[in-house]
């Protein structure tokens, strides 16, 4: 069986990113085999820029061809459900764009979807992908960073009327949500990866910056299964752009950089609590090798598991936890109390979290 897999990217928006930062690089694991995308005019550019022929406006026409291995899905979020459903269906492995879908009902019918068709669904978590936050991961999961204690997450962007513009943004029936889903979802996915589930939340989130129906500032406070405590904002009025965490544990305290589109880049800072922490951590890292940088990282890691030589890097249960915890977001904003987790088939929020139902 061939090393080479065959992509065919769905969606030219976010799509180039992934080809740019995740394919291209790596002619010796990928083959760009197709392009698609609604604008004709965006569909060629894409095409162009990376010399691929076939480019079409029709994803029908790319579920039947054998010469494809993995459909990339990097369309806007309502249309992420069908899509994926029927790649997998058609026996072809899938890579899809955050958010998964639009409900944990869905996320549980892509986990039987999934199963059946002997297929990988991998989500894209693009942000995991960095030595700072993989030396944290390192760290922490070793042990040495000990007992958590306290967080802070800040997802603190700027986006104007100009960003709304585009049809399907800021409404819930096609963005499916706000700051939250379409923004936020990253760093609360790393705070988990880090710091591990989240037990219950109670989070404030309105609309103050923009002429939408979704919301853009949002507060909350988070409890985390360990006991640890995590304060979280977000908003789309910040005038300087950043992502930023601020982890604090028994023997160690963590700090991103605030880069807004990539929070894993090293540097980190790492202040150990002595010397002897200082130089286990110095041992621990001995050996530590430079991964890519998000979408090259992710792809690099997706590589690896369908060639058999390591786990699937981020799995339906990840985009889950990261949809469960939005869903939790939502359901304390508009009750006013807080919400446990984790959320099952009996909570009012697990078929929609939208107001309404949407």
């Amino acid at each position: 069986m061939s090393e080479v897999k065959s992509v065919a990217v769905i969606g030219c928006n976010i799509g180039r990113s992934h080809i740019l930062e995740g394919y291209a690089p790596r002619p010796e694991r990928w083959r760009l085999a197709a392009v698609c995308d609604l604008n004709q005019e965006r569909l060629d550019k894409v095409a162009d820029e990376f010399s691929v022929e076939s480019r079409t406006q029709h994803f029908d026409e790319l579920l039947g061809r054998d010469d494809i291995d993995v459909i990339d899905i990097a369309t806007p979020p309502a249309t992420h459900l069908e899509l994926v459903t029927r790649a997998l269906a058609a026996g072809k492995h899938v890579v899809c764009e955050k958010p998964l879908v639009g409900s944990l009902f869905d996320a549980d019918r892509l986990l039987t979807a999934e199963a059946q068709s002997g297929r990988i669904l991998m989500p894209v978590f693009q942000y995991r992908y960095g030595d700072g936050v993989q030396k944290a991961k390192r760290i922490i999961d070793s042990g040495i960073a000990g007992t958590p204690y306290l967080g802070t997450v800040e997802t603190h962007w700027k986006r104007t009327a100009a960003y709304y513009d585009v049809p399907w943004r800021g409404k819930w029936e096609t963005e499916l949500g706000g700051v939250l889903m379409t923004h936020a979802i990253h760093i609360h996915d790393m705070l988990t990866y880090l710091m591990g589930p989240v037990a219950k939340l109670f989070a404030r989130a309105v609309t103050r910056v923009n002429a939408i129906e979704v919301e853009d500032c949002v507060a909350a406070s988070l409890e985390m299964q360990s006991g640890a405590l995590v304060a979280a904002s977000a908003t789309l009025g910040a005038q300087n752009e950043i992502s930023r965490f601020r982890l604090c544990f028994e023997n160690v305290t963590f700090e991103s950089g605030g880069g807004c589109y990539s929070p894993g880049d090293d540097p980190w800072t790492v202040l150990p609590a002595n010397d002897a922490v200082a130089a286990r951590i110095e041992g621990l890292l001995a050996d530590y090798q430079p991964v890519g940088r998000r979408f090259l990282g992710q792809m690099d890691a997706f590589h690896e598991a369908l060639n058999g030589r390591a786990p699937v890097p981020v799995t339906i249960a990840d985009a889950r936890r990261a949809l469960e915890l939005a869903t939790a977001f939502y359901q304390s904003a508009q009750t006013g109390a807080d919400v446990s987790l984790p959320i099952g088939p009996d909570h009012p929020k697990y078929t929609s979290w939208r107001p309404n139902g949407h």
